[in-house]
């Protein structure tokens, strides 16, 4: 089986309203972009891949990949991993396209991925993720709504100036809702300078912030540092009372490992399309279980991200929780899975299936996907 055409498309679907993501202050997003790349092999089977979009830097993508790409054996995905690798040299975080091999794998073989990775779980409990800052009555219409979806655990997002107001949310939460799992996401690990003014947490104000959770029963408390500052996570882990969490935005073994090795961190998150792709995430799941460690992949991205990311929860053990993006009416999952013949949803349980179909488990709408093509 050899790859034979190679297809590289900007998908651009508008969102119902503008949508403020907590972690990109200054920024609304109007639509949600896609790049859809689409192999195909001389048995006539095709395997779909899709990364995050924000404009048209996608823009010869498509000329690049083919010479690595094309009449390459999909079972190699070893190799397609070095090639990903390589392109980190020039700056570029193309490890998404990896999903696309597994995608063709499952579908020859007829199974999907988590079960070729080892198999362990066909669902797991599901978090609702918020993605905006808002205040506490209205977060706490929104916990009513995903009770209702059987779901029984949040992520809050922590980015005001003042983190005290962000603080008196999680508390109006934890007073109506006792039962309730609260996660919480302060979104230091990666900043984006230059549309608007962010807050910055230093040790100190990290360690009080993670004082204060810990009184109020909080699961985790992600990202409260730089993605990059493994020796403050250290030291912060020695004295936080609360879980840490991080990892969305590292990439490959050797950042990973130094969460590891330095003890830094309890929840590894690894994304498939951000980190390394599925062999990858494997891999980084295998050393944070060899070190007594949890992963709860990161999911914020788009339908087939999600599918992609529970192939991997299914076949680890070490995966208690996984992510369900959900910010009605900005981000809800007919936006984020627009090009999916179904949109992924947690069931009465509120635990998230893993999809179950060959390869990465869901079907590729060709109509949407022609739609909402951008020229």
């Amino acid at each position: 089986m050899r790859i034979v055409n190679i297809k590289l498309q900007l998908l651009e679907y508008p969102l119902e309203t503008p949508f403020y993501p907590s972690w990109l202050p200054g920024y609304p997003q109007t639509a949600h972009r896609v790049h859809l790349l689409t192999l195909e092999t001389d048995e006539g089977i095709k395997g779909y891949a899709a990364g995050v979009a924000f404009l048209r830097e996608g823009t010869g993508f498509e000329s690049l990949l083919m010479p690595f790409l094309f009449g390459r054996d999909p079972m190699n995905v070893e190799e397609v991993v070095q090639i990903t690798r390589s392109a980190t040299f020039l700056g570029l975080r193309l490890w998404w396209i990896e999903l696309a091999f597994w995608d063709l794998i499952g579908k020859a073989v007829g199974q999907p991925v988590y079960r070729l990775l080892g198999g362990y779980q066909d669902r797991v409990k599901a978090y609702a993720s918020t993605g905006e800052l808002r205040d506490k009555e209205a977060r706490l219409d929104y916990i009513a709504q995903v009770r209702e979806m059987g779901i029984r655990a949040v992520k809050l997002r922590f980015h005001s100036w003042d983190w005290r107001a962000d603080m008196r949310v999680v508390q109006a939460v934890r007073e109506r809702y006792p039962d309730m799992e609260i996660m919480v996401d302060a979104n230091m690990g990666w900043r984006v300078a230059g549309m608007a003014p962010a807050p910055k947490w230093d040790l100190a104000t990290a360690l009080r912030v993670a004082e204060e959770l810990a009184e109020l029963g909080v699961r985790w408390l992600e990202e409260p540092l730089d993605k990059h500052d493994y020796e403050g996570y250290r030291r912060l882990r020695e004295k936080s009372p609360v879980a840490l969490a991080s990892g969305e935005m590292n990439q490959d073994l050797h950042e990973f490992r130094e969460y590891l090795v330095r003890d830094a961190l309890d929840v590894l998150q690894p994304d498939v399309t951000l980190s390394g792709g599925i062999l990858t995430g494997k891999k980084i799941a295998a050393m944070a279980e060899a070190f007594g460690k949890q992963i709860a992949p990161h999911t914020w991205t788009n339908g087939l991200g999600l599918a992609a990311n529970l192939q991997l929860m299914g076949a680890c053990p070490n995966c208690e929780w996984a992510e369900f993006p959900y910010e009605p009416p900005g981000w809800e999952p007919n936006a984020r899975d627009f090009f999916l013949t179904e949109p992924i949803l947690p069931d009465s349980e509120g635990y998230l299936p893993v999809p179950s179909k060959p390869g990465l488990g869901v079907e590729i709408d060709e109509a949407a996907v022609q739609h909402y093509t951008v020229a």
